[in-house]
């Protein structure tokens, strides 16, 4: 996998998670059990962003 497919990676599961994230703050007023799936998949998500950026540091730059 190239730098540039992981540092895309990274970037939508990070704002996809915390947009999921929030999402399921607002849900859980209304049904409690589909806002915690959403705040779990979402932080589950950003997790995931996260260990891209470091995954992404320890790969060598690509030759363009």
């Amino acid at each position: 996998m190239n730098t540039r497919t992981v540092e895309k990676w990274t970037w939508i599961l990070i704002y996809g998670g915390l947009l999921a994230l929030c999402l399921g703050v607002f849900v859980a007023r209304g049904d409690e059990a589909l806002g915690n799936g959403f705040m779990l998949g979402g932080a589950g998500a950003a997790a995931v962003g996260v260990v891209l950026i470091y995954v992404r540091s320890r790969m060598k730059p690509s030759e363009k």
